[in-house]
């Protein structure tokens, strides 16, 4: 039986219905953009620009995951929860209507920008309302939003596309996300501030400077990548280079960007994770389609079996995290991201089933629920009272710059078939060996993140945990 305190007190489950709601809506949307998006160059063109119907999404996430974070800590989250909803659905909007692939760029940038805002907001919600004997249940029902969609996402966009075409992917999911965010907003609205806003909590102005910095600089580092010129590419590295560490220094946790032991290894363990995971996982439909002549719906199971097998790892973390566990789900997880890739890349073979992609992204899957299911509860209980967002926030920003840097570098290699340099089969597998690689990496950074409870929450000062958000 579980403990009264573990579970949802009843005057906050119409917001925790009406914010998991917005999740799936959300999660149909990520589970069918890169099912569809082979049809989409298809029609559209742009085989070239592949990888940045993936990258604009997520460079914009950056700077609406930053402002959001701040603004939560300091004037309530209402405010970036309607900002967040209203530009996600103007995003889908302006993709769904697109003549072509920059105009479903332009689009992905925009809701890029929302997405950003509603998840800064969702887990500082989680960081202010509950206690942490909670926290790893309500981060596992977040993660659990992504099973139906999981499940009958993929196979529904190929329906729908096949019936109605790939613009009602984008346009049929607007309404959803505009009831859910109606029903959300006016309990998010009454609420104020973080009781206190600690002084890491830098001014709005100077985070939205740093964000936008981030932001241009991972930009440039990418555009380097097309680029033909070798004195080209180097200016924009270095330029590009200089931008984003600068901004990364006052973004993220002290200690970061040299690894140091604990919450900085927190974070570069979320960019390793998110980097190899959603940079094979954004080629996995474009393989089955494009190497082995399978349809969209069937290109989409994979993503199916790891929205699933996603689910079930984070409820696994619950459950290890209630016995104090934390390094050893992460260094599985990271473990178990690197098997998946090394399973998935052999549907690259001929003799091989199609179906041992799903296999393999399953396993991926399971991966990516342990780690980053632990890796978020860790964020949040190394964070200092009043500094839940800014955590937040870091925590966010690294997922969503270690999936812009995946999904660009395999891009990269994908622009290469449509400059007939590469074959698409030589090509995506130069992209599998890239994301082991990283998947490798993040295995080792793993060891370093904090191993037990006490260790994690020995870091900072007992959460008050009961006072600003009352609805959830």
């Amino acid at each position: 039986m579980r403990a009264a305190g573990d579970s949802v007190s009843p005057d906050r489950r119409l917001l925790t219905a009406g914010l998991i709601g917005l999740v799936s809506a959300a999660a149909f949307e990520g589970m069918a953009v890169p099912t569809v998006l082979p049809a989409m160059v298809a029609d559209l063109g742009g085989l070239d620009l592949y990888g940045w119907a993936f990258s604009a999404f997520w460079l914009t996430n950056i700077i609406g995951i930053t402002l959001a974070g701040s603004d939560a800590d300091r004037r309530g989250p209402g405010r970036a929860f309607a900002v967040g909803t209203a530009l996600f659905a103007l995003g889908m909007l302006v993709a769904g209507l697109a003549d072509g692939m920059p105009q479903v760029i332009a689009g992905r940038a925009i809701q890029g920008f929302g997405s950003g805002a509603l998840g800064s907001v969702v887990y500082a919600v989680i960081a202010r309302a509950y206690q942490p004997s909670v926290r790893p249940r309500m981060i596992a029902l977040i993660s659990s939003a992504w099973v139906v969609p999981g499940l009958v996402g993929p196979a529904l966009a190929g329906v729908v596309t096949d019936a109605l075409g790939w613009r009602w992917v984008f346009l049929g999911i607007v309404p959803p996300v505009l009831v859910m965010g109606l029903l959300v907003y006016p309990q998010l609205a009454v609420l104020g501030p973080a009781r206190r806003v600690s002084d890491a909590a830098r001014s709005d102005g100077r985070r939205a400077f740093d964000a936008i910095r981030l932001a241009t600089g991972s930009t440039l580092l990418l555009v380097a990548l097309g680029v033909g010129s070798w004195p080209v590419a180097a200016v924009l590295v270095v330029g590009g280079g200089w931008l984003a560490i600068g901004a990364l220094v006052h973004l993220l946790p002290a200690g970061s960007l040299r690894l140091a032991p604990g919450r900085p290894s927190v974070v570069a363990a979320v960019f390793a994770v998110a980097f190899a995971f959603f940079g094979t996982e954004a080629f996995i439909p474009l393989t089955v389609v494009e190497v082995r002549g399978g349809s969209v719906t069937l290109g989409g199971i994979a993503l199916s079996a790891a929205a699933v097998t996603w689910a079930a790892g984070a409820w696994l973390q619950a459950r290890a995290a209630a016995a104090g566990v934390r390094r050893a789900l992460v260094v599985v997880g990271a473990g178990l991201i690197g098997a998946g890739i090394v399973i998935t890349s052999a549907v690259l073979l001929p003799a091989a089933p199609v179906l041992v992609a799903a296999l393999g992204w399953g396993v991926a899957g399971l991966g990516m629920g342990l780690a980053y299911s632990m890796l978020a509860l860790l964020m949040l209980e190394t964070a200092t009272p009043g500094e839940e967002g800014f955590s937040s926030a870091a925590l966010q920003l690294m997922f969503t710059l270690g999936t812009a840097f995946g999904a660009g570098i395999g891009g990269a290699v994908i622009a290469l078939v449509d400059a007939g340099t590469l074959e698409f089969a030589p090509a995506l597998g130069i992209v599998d060996g890239i994301m082991l690689v990283v998947a490798a990496f993040g295995f080792a950074v793993a060891w370093r993140v904090p191993a037990r409870a006490t260790e994690a929450l020995g870091a900072r000062p007992v959460m008050d945990t009961g006072a600003s958000l009352e609805h959830f």
